[in-house]
């Protein structure tokens, strides 16, 4: 089984050889935003792009970011314990394309990362699609379904809705500049307690 640290590192290598810069984990406790008292998902660091309030300067990033989640809205310290992803303190490594490539290459990327590279076992792999939300005139998410449907026949799943985008400052964000937005989750079906691996991708496109 792979460390921590060489999963890591191994997520790096794959996300430079697609044109990724890699940039460090922002502190744990934020500064300079009164909305925030924890870093609490990888999307904090980049919250000022997202709004258009920063030009951007890399279009492909990657990052390891260290995530504390005991407060607010993601307070999971009543959740540790019962299932397999929750915890208070973590690492979220994470993609980021602002502007640039959106639902396919992320899809596509997670797939060859999951299972060529780590070497997972595709048969305990599901992903989880937007089913979209009629009272908010949101679509099903059919595109993202489709690139899924290539490796995952049988497997998608779908979500009644994305708990990101109903955060305050994300509604704010995609009221703003930004045109579509995806993110994506896929997690092992079968795993033990404390041993899920979750891959967090985001597209955000102006």
């Amino acid at each position: 089984m792979l460390t921590a640290k060489e999963i890591r590192e191994s997520f790096k290598n794959f996300f430079i050889s697609k044109g990724h810069q890699i940039v460090p984990s922002a502190p744990m406790v934020v500064k300079d935003d009164p909305t925030l008292m924890f870093t609490n998902a990888g999307m904090n660091q980049f919250k000022d792009i997202i709004l258009g309030n920063v030009p951007i300067k890399y279009p492909r990033i990657a990052d390891s970011q260290k995530c504390l989640r005991v407060s607010g809205k993601h307070n999971d310290l009543e959740e540790v314990g019962h299932d397999t992803y929750h915890h208070t303190m973590f690492e979220m490594l994470g993609n980021w394309s602002f502007g640039d490539y959106f639902k396919k290459e992320a899809i596509n990327w997670a797939w060859e990362y999951l299972v060529d590279v780590l070497k997972l076992n595709p048969k305990q792999l599901y992903a989880t699609v937007f089913e979209g939300s009629p009272s908010e005139n949101l679509e099903r998410d059919n595109e993202a379904a489709g690139y899924w449907e290539q490796y995952l026949p049988k497997t998608i799943y779908w979500m009644e809705t994305n708990t990101i985008i109903f955060g305050k400052w994300a509604i704010q964000a995609l009221a703003a500049p930004v045109r579509k937005y995806i993110s994506i989750s896929v997690r092992n079906r079968n795993a033990p307690p404390f041993r899920a691996f979750r891959l967090s991708m985001q597209a955000i496109r102006r």
